[in-house]
């Protein structure tokens, strides 16, 4: 079990400030493989948040729990562009 650091509050004041911005983020999907993309992070709600990927052709998952990014298996970050 990996040990947060932080609280779940804190994580969801820290990306509910970046509602409608860009965004980078990183999932961990274990076993060494890591999916990288970009996109606006169109919606945040009680339990979760939602990115909408830049890439039409996207394939993936793009709703992630606040407990994903507190225990470090997502990360979410405001993109540099």
């Amino acid at each position: 079990m990996i040990k947060p650091s932080g609280s779940i509050t804190q994580v969801k004041k820290t990306i509910a400030e970046y509602f409608n911005r860009q965004v980078d983020v990183t999932v961990n999907l274990g076993r060494n493989k890591v999916l990288k993309y970009c996109g606006e992070l169109s919606g945040v709600y009680p339990a979760l948040f939602t990115v909408r990927p830049n890439d039409k052709d996207f394939l993936g998952k793009t709703s992630y729990s606040y407990a994903e990014v507190l225990c470090g298996s997502v990360s979410v970050k405001p993109s540099a562009k």
